[in-house]
């Protein structure tokens, strides 16, 4: 079985957040970088499958974007990925999803991969589009959201998260793709013996131009902060609050006209 996953590099949400200089994405400098959340549930299962299988199994892990990723890298070929393939890419974070499915699917579409990982979406772009354009890209099933997920026979069985708690089951076979929500498992931690193992596995990379040329379809014309507004916090009796917010609501808005 031939199994993919793919990652990305994103600043970790603690960071202070700057627009840059074109005001068409955030500033780069001084961000502290990690491995997509959704993206490290992803690698757990694919390695989890991988592990199932046993020896016939070969889990490759990509991602897109520029030299800085090889540290993210390095730890999921910790976590038991056999390889990685990282398409260099300096602008990788400003490539609209459609530009990133196509680049995967140009490395993708002839290796037959069996089962393809990805998260749901990314924690800087929250599109939750690659996944899903990805598998129309290479014609096979997805399913998204997937919150709980089991290998047998040649069929994948899923549980995906809808709206309001409930969880559907799915069923599909091989060639398939599934996009991970949090808490589809507990990712493991690199040891320290899988940390000097990946320093030997097959670590590849291409520059994007060489693998695909892609035109982008969408395009950010401006990104700016919200506007900060104040509040008016009143305090007292109740009674005489809700008088004041009867005058409030009259004299401000046309809810009570």
């Amino acid at each position: 079985m031939k199994i993919l996953v793919c990652i990305k590099q994103v600043p970790d949400m603690e960071s202070k957040f700057r627009i840059d200089a074109d005001n068409a994405w955030y500033s780069e400098d001084d961000l502290a970088w990690r491995m997509n959340e959704y993206d490290e549930y992803a690698v757990e299962q694919a390695v989890r499958l991988r592990e199932q299988i046993g020896d016939s199994a070969d889990l490759t892990v990509l991602t897109i974007g520029p030299d800085r990723v090889r540290e993210m890298m390095k730890k999921a070929l910790a976590m038991g990925c056999d390889r990685a393939f990282h398409v260099k890419d300096d602008v990788a974070l400003r490539r609209d999803p459609f530009e990133i499915a196509s680049l995967i699917t140009a490395f993708a579409g002839d290796r037959g991969f069996d089962v393809i990982f990805t998260g749901m979406q990314s924690q800087d772009r929250g599109s939750a589009q690659v996944g899903v354009l990805l598998a129309e890209m290479l014609n096979i099933p997805v399913v998204t959201t997937v919150v709980n997920f089991s290998f047998a026979d040649g069929v994948i069985t899923v549980k995906r998260e809808l709206e309001g708690g409930i969880k559907s089951v799915a069923r599909m076979k091989t060639p398939a793709l599934v996009t991970c929500q949090l808490g589809l498992n507990t990712p493991r931690y690199p040891t320290m013996p899988n940390i000097m193992k990946a320093r030997k596995k097959e670590f590849i990379t291409v520059n994007s131009v060489d693998l695909a040329k892609v035109d982008a379809r969408l395009s950010t014309k401006k990104m700016y902060f919200p506007e900060k507004k104040g509040g008016l916090v009143l305090e007292g009796d109740a009674g005489k609050l809700a008088e004041q917010l009867l005058d409030i609501l009259r004299e401000k808005t046309m809810v009570l006209r």
